[in-house]
């Protein structure tokens, strides 16, 4: 009974904030995002009715208590979807920087998802996999399918109709984003702590739901006319606006760095020359760069001169879920 799948992070270009069932992770919006093809996570899940407990190895170490119990406890909703009651070993390798705004949480649950399901002998459509996904983190919903997917939020309280759905594949639109990498350091505030604190606490939030609705119109027409200066537009001011709530909260917060700041402000600069560059930035200090494919040396070029840019990772359009023989070596 063991299986071994793979998948990618996804950006958000209109995001995920709030929730409205923190248990069954239920957001307050829908959101759209583009799945990478650089970063992901292979997981083996493995059940053996001789095991007394779930074990939760992440590149190659034990993972500590706190991981461990989150892993198990999301391996509860898969025996109870499944009717069984095994015990598994679990083996993670990782490439993806985590708790630094990349969305590794995104691509561990679903390779999670997928694995464990197939492990137990269930061949699931992508819908359910992406509805079981999203109870371990809910952007991994949408990183079931590759290119672009939207998060319907759905309305129903047992959460069935709050599942990701494909917008555009990852073959046809050869868009570009450069991940920056600026601090790889944990945030001292996890996003489900942050989007907590901002439902509760921010007068700018209202505001916010208020204009995702348009957004999410103007953004699938972008993609479906492949208008990637529309494309960039919508998503940096999504993104602004979502960060804008935090600042409102009580007490108030940011993800942001002097760092962050830096690359924002050449991104502009590198507009006002007339180069397609757009940003959007997720619950960390990292900014990811839309760009098209004739752009992006001139931005990375651009951007090494800055610094505090500790990396930059080229990504495109990435794959959904897929299913392997064997787990990698990291």
């Amino acid at each position: 009974m063991k299986a071994v799948a793979k998948a990618h992070t996804n950006i958000a270009l209109i995001k995920y904030w709030g929730k409205r069932n923190d248990e069954r992770i239920l957001p307050m919006n829908n959101s759209l995002s583009l799945t990478l093809d650089h970063f992901y996570t292979t997981t083996e899940v493995q059940f053996d009715e001789a095991l007394q407990s779930d074990t939760f190895i992440l590149n190659g170490k034990t993972a500590i208590d706190t991981e461990s119990v989150k892993i198990s406890r999301y391996l509860d909703r898969i025996r109870h979807f499944a009717g069984v009651q095994r015990y598994a070993t679990v083996r993670s390798v990782n490439h993806v920087p985590t708790s630094a705004g990349f969305a590794s949480s995104a691509s561990g649950f679903a390779a999670l998802a997928a694995a464990s399901t197939k492990a137990l002998g269930l061949d699931l459509d992508r819908k359910t996999l992406s509805i079981l996904a999203r109870q371990g983190s809910g952007s991994a919903c949408r990183s079931v399918y590759g290119g672009f997917a939207e998060w319907e939020k759905g309305s129903l309280s047992d959460g069935s109709d709050s599942y990701a759905v494909p917008i555009m594949s990852e073959a046809e639109w050869d868009v570009r984003v450069l991940s920056v990498l600026l601090e790889s350091n944990e945030k001292p505030i996890s996003s489900r702590k942050g989007m907590k604190r901002t439902v509760e606490t921010s007068p700018f939030y209202s505001g916010w739901l208020e204009a995702v609705d348009q957004e999410l119109k103007e953004i699938k027409t972008a993609i479906r006319t492949k208008d990637f200066e529309r494309l960039g537009k919508v998503a940096e001011a999504n993104a602004l606006k979502m960060h804008a709530t935090m600042l409102g909260s009580h007490p108030p917060f940011t993800y942001w760095q002097s760092s962050t700041m830096a690359v924002m402000e050449e991104v502009q600069q590198l507009r006002d020359k007339g180069i397609q560059a757009y940003f959007t930035i997720d619950a960390g200090p990292n900014v990811k760069i839309l760009c098209l494919p004739e752009d992006e040396q001139k931005i990375r070029d651009e951007l090494e001169k800055l610094e505090t840019v500790k990396g930059i990772y080229g990504c495109r359009p990435g794959p959904g879920i897929e299913y392997k023989e064997n787990l990698p070596s990291r």
